[in-house]
């Protein structure tokens, strides 16, 4: 099907599922468009037991869309630059302690520890993958994505601390968990030997490369419009700059995701302080929230037709089941070690580590990693754990995470 009718389907789609829930569900949109997704979805299967073609052309128009390809190669780049404007670098340095050792430390410890543990509970499932495929699965469900639950810490009158904790760890540990499951599928795939050497060489090259590069385009960008008033020719500049420095990104084989936010921040923060004038903020905010909101309602939407792409099996079933509190148990001890440690020294808001462990959404990025593991039955096996781990994530989590936050009456926006 053309590129270009694909998107006119999805975009009615999430047009009319946004319209039924908005109407009448009165969910979180982007929590609304996924499981209104995922219901069409069940709807279309069950239609196929009656009628096989329609489930055949629903399962071939989802396939054809290439879920990884749109989510890491397009979406990626604009929805963590458009995250990024908004988050404020003062606070984003009052909280980089821990902001830092989440997004680092805890997605390496993360993912060793989950992929070490699935591989037993597989293995005592009388399922035999290779240890490796296990750390991939550890590494591709690590990274949060907060983004359906923003609304919901906004309404719920969190500490500002603790809403900059979860955004400033989703937009860093994105790119770092990307590294992380690249390095582990390069040895999977015998790309690259598992040396420390290569494997340091690597993280440096995407990392490293990745935050100079966001650096150099955020400062370029910030020049640019500092020379000149005129909102339509500055929007313009900062989508060359996501568009462009993403696909360089890439060329140069550094982290984009990186890249992205980097330059979201010092175009949110210097240039909006330094660059523009009120009626170019205003317009700028307007078209990159208008941009944050269309992808994200395209991307959740994908999220819940993508089952019909997904193998159902009992083995499967059972141990997607049981990941949930497994990957629930091991964020709980990577949120409260440091937060442990680091209340000796500081002060923190009331329940941090239930609202750090409970509002660590997995969403689209490891639905798409999942999908870019080579084919076979274990990516199949990965592909249903990782679906069903954020499917409870966003539908169950993200409605019910505003149980575990401080009681606004009792939260202090100066704590840590």
């Amino acid at each position: 099907m053309p590129a270009f009718d694909v998107i006119a389907v999805l975009l009615v789609l999430a047009a009319l599922f946004g319209y039924v829930n908005f109407r009448y569900i009165k969910l979180p949109t982007t929590i609304g468009l996924m499981l209104l997704g995922l219901i069409f979805s069940l709807l279309l299967i069950a239609a196929g037991k009656f009628s096989p073609a329609i489930t055949e052309t629903a399962t071939a128009f989802v396939s054809g869309i290439e879920f990884d390809e749109a989510l890491l190669g397009i979406m990626l780049s604009y929805l963590l630059f458009a995250g990024a404007l908004h988050v404020n670098l003062g606070d984003l340095a009052n909280q980089k302690i821990i902001i830092a050792i989440l997004a680092t430390v805890g997605v390496v410890f993360s993912t060793f520890v989950t992929g070490s543990a699935c591989w037993l509970l597989l293995n005592l499932l009388g399922i035999t993958p290779d240890y490796i495929y296990c750390l991939l699965f550890g590494a591709l469900i690590s990274p949060t994505d907060p983004v359906a639950v923003l609304g919901i810490l906004k309404k719920a009158g969190a500490p500002k601390s603790l809403e900059t904790k979860i955004t400033g760890e989703s937009l860093f540990n994105d790119g770092v968990g990307v590294v992380v499951f690249l390095s582990l599928l390069a040895v999977a795939t015998d790309q690259m030997q598992p040396t420390l050497g290569n494997i340091s060489l690597l993280f440096a090259q995407e990392i490293l490369g990745g935050l100079l590069l966001g650096l150099v385009l955020g400062l370029i960008g910030f020049s640019m419009l500092k020379q000149i008033d005129n909102y339509q020719v500055e929007i313009l500049i900062t989508l060359a700059l996501v568009t462009g420095g993403y696909s360089l990104a890439n060329r140069l084989h550094i982290s984009g995701p990186l890249a992205m936010v980097v330059a979201g921040l010092i175009i949110g923060n210097q240039a909006r302080a330094l660059a523009m004038s009120r009626k170019t903020e205003k317009h700028l905010d307007t078209f990159w929230e208008l941009i944050d909101e269309i992808l994200n309602a395209m991307l959740f939407l994908l999220i819940g037709l993508e089952v019909l792409t997904l193998e159902f099996q009992s083995d499967y079933l059972i141990f997607g089941l049981l990941a949930i509190p497994l990957i629930l148990a091991v964020r709980l001890i990577a949120v409260a070690l440091p937060v442990m440690l680091l209340k000796r020294s500081r002060e923190f808001s009331p329940r941090v580590i239930r609202a750090l462990t409970w509002g660590g959404l997995r969403g689209g990025i490891s639905v798409a990693l999942a999908l870019s593991l080579p084919k076979g039955e274990t990516r199949d096996l990965l592909l249903m754990a990782t679906y069903m781990v954020v499917i409870f994530s966003i539908a169950i989590q993200g409605t019910t995470l505003r149980y575990f936050l401080p009681k606004p009456e009792n939260s202090s926006r100066s704590k840590g």
